[in-house]
């Protein structure tokens, strides 16, 4: 049997000469790019044509609902034209505001705590609590709220609506602080400490400067998400038709006066619906817009500092 000639050659103390490949199959090739460029552009459409119909739909049923009255009046007796829902806009914002100033600094501790300090058994359950909490239906943490507060209180109120949209809140600040705090390089810290500078300075002053961009993106995303929830409320801030103050009563929201009004057969009531579901959209677009604006921009302020 004939020895193979690479083998051959190598014996003899030559280089081998490398063996001509086949013609690549460019047909073949060219056919599979298209196809993968068409599947990309069908699941392209398939994510955007929905999306962008909703959007449409809804700004074209809510914008004859908005005008100045619709932002300052309360809604009117039902049977009668006009009115507006600022009872409900100004129960939005409080509600959403003490819900960020439970939900995030939790959040933020807890990240800084897994990234930096968490090892060992505790810490594993804390991340996978945190990772269970994302996946919770939100109306699993109403009724849990409801039973917390509303039930030991005898009432409902935007503190409980608070709390559960907190708790909403807590695993995607984490989340987003771990991933943040992981991304800045070690030497950074290392350096802050060779420096003398305490364990916590450096995480504070050092890491969390570097990290601040995401972070704060990660904020203002899970406060519009939780600006959207309507289940948690149901069972807690429960709505209201009038202009409430006190946060341990009954207070309305955007999301409940959707949810109220869309399944109204009053035509008046459903205009407002569909013109609270524009303003909704809008809030949400706008908080995401900004926290891209801001984080871009805090990026530029960390890196001309270095």
């Amino acid at each position: 049997m004939s020895r193979p000639l690479a083998l051959e050659e190598a014996t003899a103390g030559r280089t081998p000469h490398p063996r001509p490949l086949p013609p690549p199959d460019t047909a073949w090739r060219r056919w599979k790019d298209r196809l993968m460029i068409g599947l990309t552009v069908v699941a392209f459409l398939l994510a955007v044509v929905p999306l962008v119909h909703i959007l449409g739909y809804t700004f074209w049923q809510g914008l004859p609902a908005i005008n100045w009255a619709f932002f300052t009046q309360l809604p009117a007796p039902v049977g009668e034209p006009g009115g507006g829902i600022a009872q409900a806009l100004v129960g939005t914002l409080v509600i959403v505001l003490m819900a960020a100033a439970m939900g995030v600094p939790v959040g933020l501790l807890a990240g800084i705590y897994l990234a930096e300090f968490g090892r060992g058994r505790f810490a594993a359950w804390v991340s996978f609590l945190s990772d269970v909490l994302t996946g919770v239906p939100s109306i699993t943490v109403g009724i849990f709220a409801y039973t917390l507060i509303v039930v030991p209180m005898r009432s409902f109120s935007a503190f409980s609506g608070a709390v559960a949209l907190a708790i909403l809140m807590i695993p995607t600040v984490t989340r987003t602080t771990v991933d943040m705090l992981r991304l800045v390089p070690v030497e950074m810290r290392d350096g802050a400490l060779a420096l003398g500078a305490p364990w916590w300075y450096a995480v504070v002053a050092v890491e969390m400067r570097q990290a601040l961009p995401g972070i704060v993106t990660g904020v203002m995303l899970a406060v519009a998400r939780v600006a959207g929830e309507t289940a948690p409320l149901l069972f807690t801030a429960f709505g209201s038709d009038v202009m409430v103050w006190n946060v341990f009563q009954p207070m309305a929201s955007m999301t409940l006066q959707i949810f109220k009004y869309s399944i109204s057969p009053f035509a008046q009531q459903q205009r407002l619906a569909w013109g609270a579901a524009l303003v909704l959209i809008a809030l949400v677009l706008v908080l995401n817009l900004g926290a891209r604006a801001l984080a871009r921009r805090m990026s530029r302020y960390n890196a001309g500092r270095r």
